[in-house]
């Protein structure tokens, strides 16, 4: 990689690192805009799927985002597995676009878009990661 593209490379992994950890401390306490979010994902769950508990959908999806959060953000981190890093903050952040243009809104309780445009922001910069650590990829990385 040359030197511009290495700077690109660590521009955007880290911008995407320091959001996905910024929203840890709100899954992980519990606070009130997370409560929030993931209960309205339980009930949307609930609703298709009876047997899903609305509380057990909050706590698990919650915090099993939140770790899977962390486990990208050090991913992507790491320069060996920055690729993988992409991968999984696409996936996370992935999922919360289509909650927010599905079932919460793009303004969930008067934040003006925020958590949106963050996912956005994650989305993007992981996606550049991916596309320039792509020869890294295990087996696909030679065919990129």
């Amino acid at each position: 990689m040359t030197t511009p593209v290495l700077v690109v490379s660590w521009i955007c992994r880290i911008a995407a690192a320091i959001i996905l950890l910024q929203t840890l401390f709100f899954k992980f306490t519990a606070a009130p805009e997370s409560v929030y979010i993931f209960t309205k994902l339980g009930t949307v769950i609930h609703t298709h799927i009876p047997f899903a508990s609305i509380s057990t959908v909050e706590v698990s999806g919650r915090i099993g985002s939140g770790i899977m959060e962390l486990i990208a953000a050090v991913l992507l981190l790491t320069p060996r597995f920055a690729w993988a890093g992409a991968v999984l903050a696409m996936a996370a952040t992935g999922g919360a676009i289509v909650s927010h243009l599905t079932f919460l809104g793009i303004e969930v309780q008067g934040d003006k878009g925020l958590l949106f445009f963050l996912a956005i922001v994650v989305l993007v910069t992981s996606a550049i990661t991916l596309y320039l650590h792509r020869m890294q990829i295990p087996v696909l990385g030679e065919g990129f």
